[in-house]
């Protein structure tokens, strides 16, 4: 196995998750799933984001800083690789989507102090889907504090997604283009991504190929 620790991430409702615990298991990895269910702040963001972005994104960077460090010092000896649903800069992505100039210039003086210390992917592969994709996958799993996402946020995501990709040259960054593939409900569209993923070598920067 050429990876040692791959990340999976993606816009909301993009299936990172789900491809993430494929892989775990068809594998034999440990999995690294993020844990957002619990945050007191998400559904009152989704109704307010004026007043609950500053509150959610700073927690948020607590619990993924926590999480990863926990997760990347203690490796498994029995798992192939560790494989993780997200990545800590999804922190700053977020951020930058959500929080005014000030707030967002103090989060990220936060976010810089901490990114250093963390290991950085041996390979990152960010899951696109379309805007009218996304929204129709995030209708169909039925979060209730999720059916309130309008279209123009998941934009600004996917915005932010791709400036940083354009600033970041530390580690390989595979953008795939999964518009006109489901990899959750066919195995021949999973095999394509496993594919592009293990069976090739990618260097720093970004690669970007549609399925």
């Amino acid at each position: 196995m050429q990876y040692n620790f791959i990340v999976i991430e993606g816009n909301i409702g993009a299936g990172k998750t789900t491809l993430t615990t494929k892989i775990a298991e068809d594998y034999n990895a440990k999995i690294i799933l993020e844990q957002f269910a619990d945050n007191p702040f998400l559904p009152k963001f989704y109704k307010n984001q004026e007043r609950y972005a500053f509150p959610l994104e700073m927690s948020f960077l607590a619990d993924r800083y926590n999480q990863l460090k926990k997760e990347l010092t203690n490796r498994d000896l029995f798992k192939t690789f560790t494989i993780s649903d997200y990545y800590f800069i999804k922190s700053l992505i977020f951020a930058k989507s959500t929080l005014h100039d000030d707030e967002y210039k103090l989060y990220r003086d936060f976010f810089n102090i901490i990114y250093t210390s963390l290991p950085k992917p041996d390979i990152y592969v960010y899951l696109h889907k379309d805007v009218d994709v996304l929204l129709a996958n995030i209708k169909k799993r039925g979060r209730d504090y999720e059916q309130e996402i309008e279209p123009e946020y998941l934009q600004k995501i996917q915005n932010a997604y791709f400036d940083f990709f354009k600033q970041e040259n530390n580690f390989s960054i595979l953008i795939l283009d999964t518009n006109k593939i489901n990899f959750v409900e066919s195995q021949t569209d999973y095999k394509k991504v496993l594919e592009v993923i293990f069976n090739r070598n990618y260097p720093k920067g970004i690669t970007r190929i549609e399925l």
